[in-house]
């Protein structure tokens, strides 16, 4: 397991992290998500020993992380890594060979990495000729080339298209099937919500919210439902709030207490129902929740 535990870091009189804390299990991807200056990256770096905190340790296996634990470890950053004059293939078995292989083995692998992210046909090309998707693809190849036993990886999917993220999402899936932790942040929550198996927001360096994405709907949050039924039939209807209208369709919300096949009752009554559905928040609705607090 990757633990993170009760990291603090200050720049002068900036608090980047206050005691923040979370862990993530092999074989799970834990989405690592907050506004800008939260302390994401400042997190991310600690993990990879480029930063050392004010207190607080990583851990990994049940020991303290240290320069050869992070060795093992693979680091995707937000910035582009690579050498803009460098060859693809070149770079790429370059790394590896820094993490410890042959050259022959660091080469077939990286020429694997590459035809795996689809960028195979760039190999003999200068990092600098590549598009920005495709240097991200080139980036992640570089973060995975060494096998790594856990991957950190901050905003791995910006500037992709949604065919680079189709792939590297099934990437960072295989990993995870293989029994790796894997951590990234982004600020696309739709692909977090879609992806991951547990969800950290941070605000101010602190963890505010964590858990799956039901933890962290609750049960105690009101009820919706979006409703598709002829007539004006929930206007007045005792315990319910109608949140939105578009039409025939309505999605309304029921008080504490209200069953939910009286408002069923209600739209039938009105005339035919074309669509009955449970409306559960969606985690950039969660995000918005927690981060204005």
């Amino acid at each position: 397991m990757l633990e993170i535990d009760s990291l603090r870091k200050r720049y002068g009189d900036v608090v980047a992290l206050d005691g923040l804390s979370f862990s993530v299990e092999p074989g799970r991807m834990y989405g690592f998500v907050g506004r800008n200056g939260a302390g994401k990256t400042t997190t991310m770096r600690i993990v990879l020993g480029v930063l050392a905190p004010d207190s607080g340790e990583v851990r990994w296996r049940g020991s303290r992380v240290d320069r050869d634990t992070v060795r093992r470890f693979g680091y995707m950053p937000e910035e582009r890594g690579l050498y803009p004059k460098m060859r693809v293939l070149d770079q790429v078995g370059y790394l590896a060979e820094l993490h410890g292989a042959s050259r022959r083995d660091a080469r077939a692998a990286a020429a694997r990495w590459l035809e795996e992210l689809g960028v195979s046909a760039r190999a003999g090309d200068r990092v600098e000729e590549l598009s920005l998707g495709n240097q991200q693809r080139v980036q992640l190849a570089a973060a995975l080339v060494h096998d790594p036993e856990v991957l950190v990886l901050d905003e791995p999917f910006s500037g992709l298209d949604p065919v680079g993220v189709d792939v590297l999402a099934e990437a960072l899936k295989g990993q995870a099937a293989a029994g790796k932790p894997v951590v990234f942040s982004s600020h696309q929550l739709d692909l977090v919500e879609r992806m991951c198996d547990a969800v950290g927001i941070v605000r101010d360096g602190r963890m505010v919210a964590a858990g799956t994405i039901e933890d962290l709907r609750g049960d105690g949050r009101p009820r919706r439902y979006r409703v598709e039924a002829t007539g004006g039939w929930a206007a007045d209807l005792a315990g319910v709030t109608v949140i939105e209208r578009r039409g025939d369709v309505v999605v309304a919300e029921l008080a504490h207490g209200v069953d939910e096949q009286l408002l069923l009752d209600a739209a039938r009554a009105a005339g035919p129902v074309r669509e009955f559905t449970p409306v559960k928040p969606s985690l950039t609705d969660l995000f918005r929740e927690v981060v204005a607090e």
